[in-house]
């Protein structure tokens, strides 16, 4: 017995050191060095950027800990590291360099320690990197996201929670291998995911010295998430200063009443008395993103007016617990506030807001409400707005760069960058220039328009041009940066890019926004014709190789100028695009979209205008080649309309591509997924607009 204790423990070694061996020989996705010899982007250099996450300011404002996010094309996947700086952007040092995916960086309000999430559990690490400890007393649960409480006493925990039974195997228990969902109402699947039966649940627990105790589930029993699905954040929750009072928005409303209503509402969870209150009745719309001020004696928080239009204008609200009045702050502000934060004294809020096709920080002060815009105007996003002495720090972003964290000048409004996560890539590529334009309408009115250039444009020549259809149908076009849409990478390719800010579009007052509402296939997609007929006039574009492009509603757009574009265009791609408006109507998910922006079901006749727009109704004009991209996991546009509007063309004899991804949702996520995407769009466009 004596002799086979040393060879168990032996062969225990040795599988352990084979378990690290084999995690070793994959690589750790982390920042790699790449060189660009041409200085051109492509889809690959574009999937080794970094990408910032989380930006938290320390307690004492003199420290920045944010979070990057590495992808790696081979292994199709990604890693996400903790770093730190100095306010000034000095002294940057990562702070993890693990396996796992580092997210959701709390400062502790001491400023002793960041908490985070790995792998479903809590940790916190000191801001020098040293004594990483697991939080002890979560036991088996799998943390989605978390906060401490301003007096750092308790943590608050958003955790998926089983409660009812939908899946097969938990109805029948002897079928344990059953795959099957149930549902005796709608609002069986959400976005890209089935209801399964559980929901994510407020968690309370008491927390002291690394540990957690008395975890405690707010939402019992109760069948609805907060935070809300499918955008879920944490900023949808706000401690009062002296942790006794929790506010958090939510949606407590289940099957059709939750298909057909964007009511969401402001809740009030006391942690002495363990009772809840609704703050926001008879406000119908949208209420979201609730935010004590400093003191304790306000809340604040975003509010939508018109119930079942998920797009109405944002309006700041404020809560005053001395008075119980509730006051619209924002009636004389035509745009949408969002990331709204108290000023630290109290005395005013700041936010952002697009105007005129990008995003700029502003103060309202209290109590009149007066607006005054602090940042300066340029061809740039601010994001993530967090005060600091002298100024703030925020991200920002171009059409042609990335996200990167920024420290704005309260006096100047001028932005310094500090993080410089991607400048070795940048500097090795040549950029597309950018421009304003202002196109006249087919109803006189002026749009604005983007127009992204190729690198070193000579203007004496013609180029091929993509016109982008944005999606929404609300939504902003602004100068944001997607992985996928990239324009940079469009016009790194030789092609002029358009981008009109079409009638639906947030930024240029709600009356332009509301304007794209039961008229799709309408003005909105006259004005797209009018941005393309524009642009056709320059001589540097060959108005004979003209493609248009779009995702969602974009996808709408391509499908209906498929069938109305009277030969201005040579090539179309659609992603995740509706093709039949009253299949659509049946399939999706969301009835109060549908409702609202087509008015209301097909099978009632004052509705038959909105969906006689169907591009389906057109198909006998289509002559066009088309590429058609979709999701199997898209449950907002499900891809059988893909498959119809792929099938229809080509029995039309219509050239015309399909490339499906059976893990897609309405979005492509995974590199290789991605890349993908990318070389069919431009094999695609080269082959019907380059000569």
């Amino acid at each position: 017995m004596k002799r086979i204790v040393p060879i168990l423990l032996i062969a225990l070694l040795c599988a352990c050191d084979a378990d690290k061996q084999q995690q070793n020989a994959v690589p750790m996705i982390e920042k790699k060095d790449i060189r660009i010899a041409n200085r051109l982007m492509t889809p690959e250099v574009l999937w080794h950027f970094g990408r910032i996450g989380n930006v938290a300011v320390s307690p004492d404002g003199k420290n920045i800990a944010y979070t990057v996010t590495w992808y790696d094309i081979e292994q199709n996947a990604s890693n996400s590291e903790i770093y730190i700086m100095d306010i000034d952007g000095n002294n940057k040092k990562q702070l993890t360099r693990t396996f796992e995916r580092e997210s959701v960086i709390q400062w502790r309000p001491d400023g002793e320690y960041i908490g985070f999430v790995r792998q479903g559990k809590l940790f916190e690490i000191k801001p020098d990197g040293n004594d990483e400890r697991e939080i002890a007393g979560a036991g088996d649960y799998s943390i989605n996201e978390f906060c401490y409480s301003p007096n750092g006493q308790k943590i608050l925990m958003a955790i998926d929670t089983h409660v009812t039974n939908v899946l097969g195997k938990d109805l029948y228990k002897d079928l344990p291998k059953a795959n099957a969902y149930t549902s005796n109402d709608l609002m069986y699947r959400h976005w890209d995911s089935w209801k399964d039966g559980s929901f994510t649940h407020l968690h309370i627990a008491e927390y002291s010295n690394g540990a957690l105790n008395s975890i405690e589930d707010i939402m019992k029993d109760e069948p609805w998430d907060a935070p809300m699905k499918p955008f879920d954040d944490i900023s949808e929750t706000s401690w009062s200063n002296d942790g006794k009072l929790l506010a958090y928005s939510c949606k407590k409303l289940t099957g059709k009443d939750f298909a057909e209503s964007t009511n969401s509402g402001i809740y009030l969870y006391n942690t002495e008395t363990k009772t809840t209150e609704l703050l926001t009745a008879g406000m119908d719309g949208y209420d979201k993103h609730p935010l004590f001020s400093p003191d304790g004696k306000k809340l604040l928080w975003l509010s939508m007016e018109r119930a079942g239009f998920e797009a109405d204008k944002d309006r700041i609200f404020i809560y005053d617990f001395e008075t119980n009045a509730k006051t619209d702050c924002t009636k004389e502000f035509d745009a949408n506030p969002s990331g709204a934060v108290w000023a630290k004294d109290g005395k005013s809020v700041y936010f952002t807001a697009c105007f005129n096709e990008t995003f700029r920080i502003f103060q309202m002060t209290l109590p009149q409400g007066a607006f005054k815009q602090l940042s300066k105007d340029g061809f740039f996003d601010y994001q993530n707005v967090q005060e600091i002495a002298g100024g703030f720090i925020a991200t920002r972003t171009q059409i042609t760069r990335p996200a990167e964290i920024y420290r704005i000048d309260a006096k100047t409004g001028e932005g310094t960058e500090l993080s410089f996560v991607n400048k070795d890539i940048l500097d090795q590529l040549d950029l597309p220039e950018m421009e304003l334009q202002w196109v006249k309408t087919t109803d006189n009115k002026t749009m604005p328009m983007w127009v992204i250039l190729p690198p070193k444009i000579d203007k004496s020549k013609q180029y091929p041009c993509i016109l982008m259809c944005t999606g929404g149908p609300q939504g902003e076009v602004s100068q944001s940066y997607s992985y996928r849409w990239n324009f940079a990478l469009m016009a790194s390719q030789g092609y002029v890019v358009i981008y009109p800010a079409r009638r639906g579009v947030s930024g240029y007052g709600q009356e332009w926004t509301d304007a794209v509402s039961k008229d799709h296939g309408g003005q909105p997609e006259r004005d797209l014709l009018s941005a393309v007929d524009h642009i056709s006039a320059q001589p540097w574009v060959d108005s004979e190789r003209l493609g248009a492009v779009g995702a969602s509603y974009g996808g709408f757009s391509i499908f209906w100028l498929a069938g109305n574009h009277n030969k201005r265009f040579k090539a179309f791609i659609a992603h995740c695009g509706i093709f039949h408006s009253e299949s659509m109507y049946v399939t999706t998910e969301e009835m109060f979209f549908e409702n609202w922006e087509m008015g209301g079901p097909f099978w009632e006749k004052e509705n038959e205008r909105t969906f006689a727009h169907s591009p389906s109704k057109f198909i006998k004009n289509w002559d066009t080649p088309i590429l058609i991209f979709h999701g199997e996991r898209d449950y907002r546009v499900p891809y059988t309309q893909g498959l119809a509007a792929f099938n229809a063309a080509r029995m039309r004899n219509v050239p015309a591509r399909l490339v499906v991804f059976p893990d897609a949702t309405h979005w492509v996520l995974r590199p290789q997924d991605a890349i993908l995407w990318q070389r069919e769009f431009f094999a695609w466009m080269d082959k019907y607009l380059k000569k």
